[in-house]
């Protein structure tokens, strides 16, 4: 996050608001505390009036605790955000009178629909508690979504109609197109900021408004400690999600990212049309549109990056000491059974 600056942004798609805090820097082998004045994106739905700024909190400290096990900060100094690194309770404070709706989307398709009413009931827990959201539901069996889930006010559920594709690869491609098109179509005119996860997940922890930025990714937990050159990157020359060997940054999970409506269209936009230029030439990226994204997020860095603690795998165990909260984790399942055409 750049200090004293605004993010460059479309006028009419984002506000500036300003937001006094205390931040913690590690400097020649010591603590520092010191105040700095931030300026902060928010984005505005094209049918919302302008939100008011947020409240100024001069001289309060968000950071808690102070985290030197950990990566806190990107190169080009986009926030890593970690368990200890924000204080919950300022940044709840800061947003409950800004009137956000958060979109978000997941894929509930063939025997994936078993994972709904978890993933439902479970965000009703943990996930942006306390705001708008609106959940995007695709899926080829509508009648399989749950009715009898209890939201609290100003939560709705949506359900999108999608076909049943022969191949579970063909289904997360073409994930990106139907986000594309429902942004177009509706959620650009509901919602202030959209994420797009996966379904076979359970929400354990909080997921809130400490996520919220111009243009989200989520560190692949699998990945977050391996050499770059050791990513699981599309390698392959031809198609369009190629990085080549000692390139790129991090390595993000697919199944989470998000911000800004009108940055996440951008995002999806590019990785559709990339996925359709190498559908051409009958080629498919490694790791199909997660390889799209990764390309997509080296050329337009994120604003904001989510710690692992965001898409956890169960089958990863507890994580060790890094991982002090796991917020947002798979469903242990059978792949091939759930997968009806591996």
């Amino acid at each position: 996050m750049a200090m004293g600056k605004e993010y460059p942004h479309k006028k009419d798609e984002m506000t500036k608001v300003n937001l006094h805090f205390g931040v913690a820097c590690w400097r020649k082998g010591e603590l520092q505390r010191i105040k700095h004045k931030i300026t902060l994106p928010i984005a505005k739905a094209a049918v919302n009036p302008q939100p008011e700024p947020w409240p100024e909190i001069a001289g309060r400290l968000v950071v808690n605790k102070w985290r030197r096990d950990v990566l806190t900060v990107t190169p080009w100094l986009a926030p890593i955000v970690w368990a200890g690194t924000f204080d919950p309770d300022i940044i709840d404070e800061a947003v409950k009178h800004q009137n956000l709706t958060i979109a978000t989307t997941v894929f509930a398709v063939a025997k994936y629909t078993r994972f709904l009413r978890d993933f439902l009931e479970t965000a009703e827990k943990h996930y942006m508690v306390g705001l708008s959201v609106h959940f995007y539901i695709f899926t080829d069996q509508p009648n399989a979504v749950p009715t009898n889930v209890t939201m609290a006010a100003g939560r709705r559920v949506s359900v999108i109609k999608v076909p049943k594709f022969s191949r579970w690869q063909e289904i997360s491609m073409r994930r990106m197109e139907f986000i594309e098109k429902a942004i177009e179509e509706d959620i650009r005119h509901k919602a202030n900021y959209i994420f797009c996860v996966d379904v076979d997940m359970q929400f354990h922890s909080r997921v809130g408004a400490e996520i919220l930025g111009r243009l989200v990714a989520v560190l692949n937990p699998w990945l977050h400690k391996s050499n770059r050159d050791n990513f699981s990157y599309e390698r392959g020359t031809v198609s369009t999600a190629h990085i080549p060997v000692g390139k790129g940054d991090f390595y993000y999970a697919g199944g989470f990212f998000g911000g800004a409506v009108g940055e996440v269209h951008d995002l999806v936009k590019a990785c559709r049309a990339n996925l359709e230029a190498d559908r051409a030439v009958k080629v498919e990226a490694r790791w199909q549109e997660e390889s799209h994204v990764n390309r997509y997020l080296l050329t337009n860095k994120p604003t904001k990056v989510l710690s692992p603690e965001y898409i956890w795998d169960e089958e990863l165990g507890s994580g060790g000491a890094e991982i002090q909260v796991i917020r947002y984790a798979t469903v242990r399942k059978n792949m091939k059974e759930v997968r009806e055409n591996v």
